[in-house]
């Protein structure tokens, strides 16, 4: 699988100390600290290598319920072997209890704090960030995720997912969107990529910028803007979603140098205006970028820390589908098998070649 990149081209990683003390309450070889896609793929993959991982899927980490992103997903159809489509929640339910059936040990709650400056790791649940007791784990892998920003409007809530969304290569093609006037808040690339990913679905796009510019690259605006299914409405602002209490079906949009308010007829509003990365556990620990998505080595899962992994929108802010969250996944679990192999063989004073070590291309165990 290509790496997934996440903007940068270099990362140092660090090697914490080691021989330290392992937790009476509870040591294991892996943690998982995340329940979407990439987290369960991970969980998949090291249960089935009998390492026992222990995944902590959080209780509303994040603002989400276990399961991630996709539990507020209604419909999704991009996504391999389901070719009728699929729940975001029944998806998610199913990466639960195939994680289980091969062994994953998973507790409903949320790693309030974590300390890498040593393996093996220490960590705390929510609610004993100060306790002395703490819990250890060999090696980590953060697959927290990342959150659409969103404006929280007045009728937002009643309307998202059925109308509203913040992925427009998530629920573009949905039914209640095709052929219909949809608009776009945002004024940067993503916000241009969308607006013009769109045009394939919607009768006609129209792009709110609170300015009078886009902040997009200059061939990304001029793509945007000469693109005969797109509108750009300068200096607007969105103050208000309305429907028919089922399905979005307008917007008061507003001027933002006259004040002057009217509504424009639209079934879908996508935004385009960011996300933010779950990373505030390890932010100070770990290597991340400007916007705080963790770092990784190009062409891996590895953080800025040796044990340390990272899979899913934690680190991608380019992609951010189901599937690449769980590629990244499953190159986390296939390093951290590695790299404990590896660590087990030299504390057995073994040679290499007589223990299980993934080899330097296919690591994987689907396939014979």
């Amino acid at each position: 699988m290509a790496p997934i990149p996440n903007g940068e081209t270099a990362i140092h990683v660090v090697e914490p100390k080691t021989k330290g003390e392992k937790s009476k309450k509870q040591h294991s070889q892996v943690v998982i600290i995340g329940s979407g896609p990439a987290g369960h793929t991970a969980a998949i993959y090291l249960a089935r290598a009998n390492l026992e991982p222990v995944l902590y899927e959080g209780m509303l980490a994040n603002g989400f319920a276990p399961g991630g992103q996709l539990t507020t997903t209604t419909e999704v159809e991009n996504f391999p072997g389901f070719p009728d489509g699929v729940t975001g929640t029944e998806m998610m339910d199913k990466f639960r209890a195939q994680s289980e059936r091969f062994g994953t040990k998973i507790i409903t709650e949320t790693i309030a704090r974590v300390d890498l400056t040593q393996r093996p790791f220490k960590y705390w649940t929510e609610g004993e960030e100060e306790e002395a007791d703490f819990m250890t784990a060999d090696t980590l892998i953060i697959a927290t995720g990342a959150s659409a920003k969103r404006l929280f409007l007045p009728g937002e809530e009643t309307y998202w997912q059925s109308g509203i969304s913040a992925c427009a290569v998530c629920d573009g093609a949905v039914p209640i969107f095709r052929n219909k006037p949809l608009a776009v808040i945002g004024g940067g690339d993503s916000a241009a990529e969308e607006a013009t990913y769109l045009t394939k679905y919607g009768s006609h796009v129209y792009v709110l910028v609170r300015r009078d510019e886009l902040r997009a690259s200059k061939i990304m605006a001029k793509r945007l803007t000469s693109h005969p299914k797109v509108t750009v409405l300068w200096n607007t602002v969105a103050t208000e979603c309305k429907g028919d209490g089922d399905l979005l079906q307008s917007l008061t949009i507003k001027d933002t140098k006259t004040g002057e308010e009217k509504d424009l007829k639209v079934n879908g509003l996508f935004y385009a205006i960011g996300h933010e990365p779950a990373t505030s556990l390890v932010k100070s620990q770990l290597e991340t970028d400007v916007d705080g998505y963790i770092k990784t080595v190009p062409g891996t899962a590895q953080t800025s820390i040796k044990g340390v992994f990272a899979a899913g929108d934690v680190q991608d802010k380019k992609y951010r589908q189901a599937i690449t969250s769980a590629g990244s996944g499953c190159m986390a679990a296939l390093e951290a098998e590695r790299l404990i192999s590896e660590e087990e063989a030299e504390d057995d004073e073994i040679e290499t070649e007589d223990v299980h070590v993934p080899s330097e291309g296919y690591m994987g165990a689907d396939k014979e």
